[in-house]
């Protein structure tokens, strides 16, 4: 196929990435191997592409099935179950379902293994997973196991009913202390398995408030209107407030060192809804696990 004039000067991995709807890494891997042809001839993957070019790709192979394996989950707590939905208190180190290359505990695991049925909708691995929070972040997450439930809940966080809220320690303090952050975010350019806040990408809006400061850090009550991966440890660091302990964004390792801290100080803190049977307004809190709250105790006792 010709490449379109829309590409023209984008990179190769990232312009193979837009055309089929690969990851970035799938992309680059893709020309790195022999399997993406410009004009007939390969290039690296960080070559700028032209509009009118003739692009070759060899497709991959469809991705096999990851087998869902009921495994316990240390830590894993179950704060409500009834037929339509099971709402847990993720901890960390925990995926949310399985995936290639993730070779650790999840959710879905962990809730066959306590014998819990969820719903059949979607992917083999992902059944019953409406929403998702990142492995190193801990906090309340519901799954579906109906599938009215499933189909209610997809709908409810694609229309932004739903209320989630985070609490984060982010660097320094807010200026203002309340505020909101509205900028797209889409993959980084130079690192696949970071973010960052680009013009090309999707609309990212995170609320804000500060509930309390330190001479170091503040403690921020977030609240989000979109669910973007990473969303909160990229907006945060754009506005050079990254999470404390977020290496990955850019946190002062020292700091982290200080309060103990392991991974980045982010917990998903409340979830609220509409209960998909009984039309009720539900809500559910999860409490600070013992890395953050031992981290908070530290700032507090040093302000």
């Amino acid at each position: 196929m010709p490449v379109p004039d829309g590409l023209d000067g984008m990179r190769l991995d990232q312009a193979v990435s837009r055309l089929f709807g690969f990851s970035r890494t799938l992309a680059a891997d893709l020309v790195e191997s022999g399997d993406v042809l410009i004009d007939g001839a390969a290039r690296a993957k960080s070559e700028k592409v032209s509009g009118g070019s003739w692009l070759e790709v060899t497709m991959p192979a469809p991705p096999t099935a990851v087998e869902v394996v009921a495994e316990p989950v240390d830590g894993l707590q179950i704060l409500h179950s009834d037929d339509d939905i099971v709402v847990v208190d993720k901890p960390v180190g925990v995926a949310a379902h399985p995936s290639p290359g993730w070779t650790g505990p999840t959710v879905i695991g962990g809730l066959a293994a306590m014998g819990q049925r969820v719903a059949t909708s979607g992917a083999a691995e992902r059944q019953g997973v409406v929403h998702r929070l990142d492995v190193g972040t801990t906090g309340v997450m519901v799954v579906a196991k109906s599938e009215h439930a499933y189909s209610f809940l997809k709908r409810a966080f694609k229309a932004r009913e739903v209320d989630k809220r985070y609490h984060a320690v982010v660097q320094g303090h807010l200026d203002p202390l309340r505020g909101t952050i509205d900028a797209p975010i889409d993959r980084h350019p130079h690192h696949d398995y970071r973010f960052a806040v680009m013009s090309s990408g999707k609309a990212s809006v995170t609320h804000y408030d500060t509930a309390e400061a330190f001479p170091a850090a503040s403690l921020v009550d977030v609240r989000l209107e979109t669910g973007r991966t990473h969303q909160i440890r990229v907006h945060f660091s754009a506005m050079r407030h990254p999470c404390v302990g977020d290496l990955t964004y850019g946190a002062d390792p020292t700091l982290a060192a200080r309060l103990g801290l392991t991974r980045q100080w982010l917990h998903a803190r409340e979830l609220s809804f509409e209960h998909p049977s009984t039309g009720e307004e539900v809500r559910f809190v999860s409490a600070y696990p013992a890395d953050l709250a031992h981290a908070l105790e530290v700032l507090r006792a040093a302000g």
